[in-house]
């Protein structure tokens, strides 16, 4: 038993934080850093890596409007991981070729990355149940329906489930079923605030009109 959880312990602090390789990130040739650059590095863990990536931008502050750009990546991934058949993310040219200037990426890395180490602290591999495609495509569903949620600009209704989907992306990547369902409670109860806020908007305007 002892060589089993030595054996899961190194196998742990082998994987490379997701946050070490954004970290590592340079300016190619002509000063730019693009999706492109990613792909070959997160190949293994595609689904849930994409899914950090295209979330934790949105718990920044951003100006009114951002989501509807940073959602369409999130609901792209999450509609691939519930119904591809393949095992990781293609990304359209437009997408994968996306570039900015390296020292504007480099210094929304330097705000993005404070909160996603703080998510990697919690998350480590353990009692994964999700073992097969399907469980996967269930997972995939449950994701494009907060991605939906992100897309759409509900006011204050955006970071809980880019949040949701940020602790269900490393969980799906780290292989932790704790951080799966914390990250699916968070989502649920997302959806709760989104449905409550939609709800009541829709009662101020027939008030109103």
């Amino acid at each position: 038993m002892r060589q089993e959880t030595n054996a899961l312990t190194t196998a742990s602090e082998d994987i490379v934080k997701l946050s070490a390789i954004l970290g590592q990130l340079q300016p190619g040739p002509d000063g730019r850093i693009s999706i492109i650059q990613l792909e070959g590095v997160l190949a293994e863990r595609s689904f849930g890596a994409f899914l950090v990536i295209f979330a934790i931008p949105n718990l920044i502050p951003l100006p009114p409007g951002a989501t509807l750009v940073l959602g369409l990546p999130l609901i792209l991934v999450s509609w691939q991981m519930m119904a591809s058949r393949r095992r990781r993310v293609w990304l359209p040219h437009r997408i994968a070729t996306f570039s900015m200037d390296g020292a504007r990426c480099l210094a929304l890395m330097d705000r993005i990355l404070p909160w996603l180490q703080w998510i990697e602290s919690a998350v480590r591999p353990r009692n994964w149940f999700l073992k097969t495609r399907n469980g996967e495509r269930f997972l995939g569903a449950f994701a494009l329906l907060l991605s939906i949620v992100v897309f759409i600009p509900i006011p204050f209704g955006n970071w809980l489930p880019a949040f949701a989907l940020a602790v269900i992306g490393l969980s799906d990547t780290e292989r932790d079923g704790y951080g799966l369902i914390a990250g699916i409670a968070i989502g649920i109860v997302s959806l709760l605030l989104a449905g409550v806020v939609l709800l009541a908007a829709g009662a101020l305007i027939a008030m109103i009109f």
